[in-house]
């Protein structure tokens, strides 16, 4: 039953979320200064209007009063009081006026208020929306301005990633110029990372190439003496028995040494690629095993299937024979039995060497792509085995590109799986 599926959300980058955070501090804080102008427009607009205190007409020709005086704000009607607003000469009281004028007066109101609001309300949202957009545009603009010494760091920090090799490109350095700031700062740091792993490359280099010879020189010295003194007519058998020991010990010391030098080299990205079929080096790597798969008492299956990959074809020879030299030397002896086969699966060129032998225990399986460790009596000084195959074959793997798992047989042994990418 296949589950759902997982739908993995794509994060927005740094530039666009300082863009999203400036259009959005712009956007509330012209949302506030609309609302807060807005309540104090209307605030003001609902006070009380002015009333009319008093509206007078000028006395007939005929109207007595006691003084004959009038104003323009009120009168005395003839009693020497003052004239109440909204009342005629004579006395008489007009409520109809004034209601007109209050309800003439409260439309005018309605029609400002109505007017204000559709203006700052409507017209004033879309302007803000008009120059927050704009602001966000400028902000965009600024982030980039801002941000771009950070993509000067990640464009280097990614080509010295994805060069050919992993000790190559570590020359090139960002020098960042400008002001002594954070972004200086960070780039300065990096710089100064890049150089010292570069100095320690050049010391790896250095050191492989020196102990290339310092330490094959001295080997070769001391079998040519060995062989030297066993082939003497005069050599007695212990002595013939001791330079087979010396010998033995030697070989394996020239194997150490050439593991490590070859770890040392696998552990960087392989520079020069070709196509390269999985099933020319299995048929390949079977036919040279045979002579000691035959002496062990071992029988070594190949089932060589078309798994075209790129690469380095040396170093890939040498993954398979590691694998099928540890399949044989960590058998289970006369009757054993190791399978190699190779295959395209998934897009990817798989490369499966499984082995009989006793059980090895899920726990114990890790730690056997560590150099010089092995399992129980495998330990021992005249084992056939540096203590460096699984290592070797990690490393040289994912200097391709690909992946190595480990398994437990199902009747013990070792289910070892090597996926490379396809060309």
């Amino acid at each position: 039953m296949i589950g759902p599926r997982r739908i993995t959300l794509r994060h927005p980058s740094l530039r666009a979320r300082l863009t999203l955070t400036y259009g959005g501090l712009f956007l509330v804080a012209g949302l506030v200064l609309l609302g807060v102008t807005y309540a104090l427009f209307d605030q003001q607009m609902s006070r009380e209007g002015t009333k009319v205190l008093a509206r007078t007409s000028l006395p007939s020709p005929g109207a007595t009063g006691s003084t004959g005086n009038t104003g323009n704000t009120g009168g005395t009607g003839g009693t020497g009081r003052p004239v109440p607003a909204g009342t005629t000469p004579s006395g008489q009281e007009g409520p109809g006026a004034i209601d007109d004028l209050e309800g003439w007066m409260k439309g005018q109101r309605k029609d400002v208020r109505e007017a204000a609001t559709t203006s700052l309300i409507t017209q004033g949202s879309i302007a803000l929306l008009l120059v927050g957009g704009v602001a966000a545009g400028f902000g965009w603009l600024i982030a980039g301005q801002v941000l771009a010494p950070l993509h000067r760091v990640t464009e280097t920090a990614r080509r010295i990633a994805v060069a050919p090799a992993a000790d190559r490109g570590l020359h090139e350095r960002i020098a960042l110029s400008g002001p002594d700031d954070e972004v200086k700062r960070l780039a300065d740091t990096f710089d100064t990372m890049v150089e010292r792993l570069d100095r320690s490359f050049d010391g790896q280099r250095r050191f492989v190439a020196n102990a290339s010879h310092e330490l094959r020189t001295p080997l070769t010295l001391g079998r040519a003496l060995v062989e030297v003194a066993m082939h003497r007519r005069s050599a007695s058998a212990d002595v013939l028995q001791l330079g087979e020991t010396l010998l033995q010990i030697n070989a394996r010391h020239e194997r150490l040494i050439a593991g490590l030098l070859l770890l040392a080299r696998s552990e960087n990205e392989i520079t020069g690629r070709a196509p390269v079929d999985l099933a020319d080096v299995v048929g390949h790597v079977a036919a040279q095993t045979a002579a000691e798969a035959e002496e062990a008492g071992v029988d070594v299956r190949a089932e060589p299937g078309e798994a075209v990959t790129s690469g380095d074809a040396l170093l890939l020879e040498r993954v398979v024979q590691n694998l099928v030299e540890n399949g044989i030397r960590h058998n289970s002896g006369p009757g054993g039995w190791v399978r190699v086969r190779s295959r395209t699966g998934g897009g990817r060129a798989v490369l499966e060497v499984v082995n009989s032998g006793r059980a090895v225990p899920p726990y114990e399986i890790p730690a056997l792509f560590e150099p010089f460790r092995r399992l129980g009596s495998d330990r021992v000084v005249t084992a056939k085995g540096a203590g460096l195959g699984l290592s070797i074959v990690q490393s040289i793997v994912r200097a391709h590109g690909g992946t190595v798992t480990a398994d437990p047989g199902r009747d013990g042994g070792l289910r070892v799986t090597v996926r490379l990418p396809s060309p």
